[in-house]
């Protein structure tokens, strides 16, 4: 959908809701967001992710689904040509025309008209499933409408070193009943928010592999937000791992995943990986183990790691990095942006 409809969606999106606070761990989006939220479908469940993967390894991943659905498109367009005259000459023979295709089964012994059968069948049904099941594929990767598609997507937004994913909730959402009066309700959505913005699961897998049988990428939404950021109308940094759901009495709700002792954790997770990944970019595996080998090494001593052997272990970490002509916390404010 282009960004014009969905900002004249939005005005009609403005949902009647509670004038209390939503309970926690559950807010208000932020404001920034609004012209992205309100152009949502309130039917499901979404997840906003900045991907900082090299622009060049998500140019591999996608040829991966490009050269399948090339594949694919090739192999109907084959059978189809094969097959037609095929299935022509059995129009001819069911209205009574000689043809190819005819079959005298008064003649055939029982084998023969099993084969035949048979063989007609395996046909039949192999045509069924290329163009009930198959088929589609290509069709919705280059031509889809509902949530846009890959092809679309990847045409306005090319690739990136920093783009923007929109995850979806598949068949789940359906079973969602008031996730503040239905505790088994709150438990599935929790459940699936959890599991999908995994620090390890996002740090490891680029965003097109984040789909999966719970999530699917809503194409359109992604074009949207890069439009937004383009625009400059929403800064990318806004769309970093945000949780939306839909509530009939709060209107649009953000999940706070900073809520208690695992989002802490979470978040020190999340900044390794961006620290490990900004080495990587540089060529300096090494240095990444090193200082956690530095870092385990003085922690595990006898008496403790309290702050004076932290700060000579800071100090020690720093004069190693110095020694590669890199600035410790120079790259670390840039990889982790604190």
């Amino acid at each position: 959908m282009a960004p014009a409809k969905r900002l004249a969606k939005s005005k009609q999106a403005n949902p009647s809701g509670s004038t209390g606070s939503p309970p926690a761990p559950f807010k208000s989006p932020p404001e920034v967001l609004e012209s992205f939220v309100n152009g949502l479908s309130e039917k499901h469940v979404y997840i906003t992710h900045v991907d900082s993967k090299a622009a060049s390894f998500k140019r591999k991943v996608f040829l991966v689904p490009v050269a399948m659905n090339v594949c694919v498109s090739f192999l109907f367009v084959w059978r189809m040509y094969s097959i037609l005259p095929w299935y022509w000459q059995l129009v001819l023979s069911a209205l009574g025309y000689a043809s190819e295709a005819t079959f005298a089964a008064s003649e055939a012994t029982w084998g023969e008209l099993a084969w035949e059968i048979s063989k007609r069948g395996i046909s039949m049904f192999v045509d069924f499933v290329l163009f009930v099941f198959v088929w589609p594929w290509p069709v919705e990767f280059a031509a889809g409408q509902r949530h846009g598609n890959p092809m679309l997507w990847r045409r306005k937004v090319g690739f990136q070193d920093r783009e923007i994913y929109v995850l979806r909730s598949r068949d789940w959402d359906r079973v969602l009943g008031d996730i503040f009066k239905d505790a088994d309700s709150r438990k599935i959505l929790t459940a699936y928010i959890q599991q999908a913005t995994s620090p390890l699961l996002q740090e490891q897998k680029t965003g097109y592999l984040l789909m999966n049988s719970h999530w699917d990428l809503d194409w359109e939404a992604m074009v949207y937000a890069h439009a937004l950021v383009d625009k400059k109308t929403i800064a990318l940094e806004a769309f970093k791992t945000v949780t939306l759901v839909h509530h009939k009495d709060y209107g649009w709700l953000c999940y706070d995943l900073k809520v208690g002792s695992q989002a802490d954790e979470d978040d020190k997770r999340r900044q390794i990986f961006a620290f490990r990944d900004a080495l990587t970019a540089m060529g300096k595996d090494d240095l990444f183990y090193r200082w956690i080998e530095i870092v385990q090494f003085e922690a595990g001593q006898p008496g403790g790691f309290g702050p004076e052997k932290q700060e000579a272990a800071a100090q020690r970490i720093r004069d190693m990095f110095e020694a590669e002509n890199i600035n410790f916390d120079e790259l670390w404010k840039e990889a982790v942006g604190t």
